[in-house]
């Protein structure tokens, strides 16, 4: 069946779909999340920071040029995918949202960066279900995903185009801009995933925005001009913290 998680692996193990989804919005988040954990004190622990979702790793690199002295750790179900992470990071490990969950103890994290990987489940639910369990009373979790609601797609769908970043089909695009099948199974406004993160067992959530890295040049100040208004924003960069802490 089209879209059934055997399809879903498929596609994601395909070597050819993008896992990366630039520098720009790596390390907006990096720097969010070091400016709440604050500097690693002399004679505690860094803290540690599992990166969801890492791909090839090359965002975890960046991020973790941020994130001095904490320890940071990939985890991505793709083999492929960690082949090439161990290269650029020096923790990687294979882990899955589903069928048993994360390998990791309960309230083991102190942090979960989960960057433009909720937009590609089956189930975000049990997925948030599983970071929440693996988090810290009081733990961040850093999210990141594409806004449905970005400052072009408004013009687009009042020019009943298909919005920048929906997908109607797993083999090819139709009715939007682009060329590239990326496995996009669910869009948030920035309304939607605030409520949908409280919801779903977190606290204090806040939404800042960060440019699309294949906005076309002439526009790409416009779309940084567009963060300031994270409704508006290409990217939404969620931060919020596991409630109980």
């Amino acid at each position: 069946m089209t879209g059934s998680p055997a399809t879903l692996r498929d596609f994601y193990e395909n070597p050819a779909v993008p896992v990366a989804s630039g520098a720009a919005r790596s390390r907006r988040q990096a720097r969010l999340l070091a400016r709440a954990l604050g500097p690693v004190r002399s004679g505690a622990p860094p803290a540690t920071i599992l990166d969801i979702g890492c791909g090839d790793g090359s965002a975890a690199a960046v991020a973790a040029e941020v994130l001095t002295g904490h320890r940071l750790v990939g985890v991505d179900w793709s083999q492929d995918a960690l082949r090439r992470a161990r290269t650029r990071i020096p923790w990687a490990v294979r882990g899955e949202l589903t069928d048993g969950g994360l390998p990791f103890a309960s309230g083991s994290a102190d942090a979960v960066l989960f960057s433009e990987v909720i937009e590609h489940l089956v189930d975000p639910d049990g997925a948030l279900d599983e970071l929440r369990r693996v988090l810290r009373p009081g733990g961040h979790l850093m999210l990141s995903t594409p806004n449905l609601a970005a400052w072009y797609n408004r013009g687009l769908l009042l020019a009943g185009v298909q919005p920048v970043f929906s997908e109607v089909s797993m083999r090819g695009i139709h009715g939007r801009p682009g060329t590239q099948v990326v496995g996009h199974l669910r869009l948030y406004t920035a309304r939607a995933l605030r409520g949908f993160l409280a919801a779903s067992g977190f606290e204090a959530v806040r939404i800042a925005g960060a440019p699309y890295h294949d906005v076309p040049r002439p526009l790409r100040p416009l779309d940084r001009a567009a963060c300031r208004v994270p409704s508006l924003a290409s990217i939404l960069l969620a931060h919020a913290r596991r409630a109980g802490g």
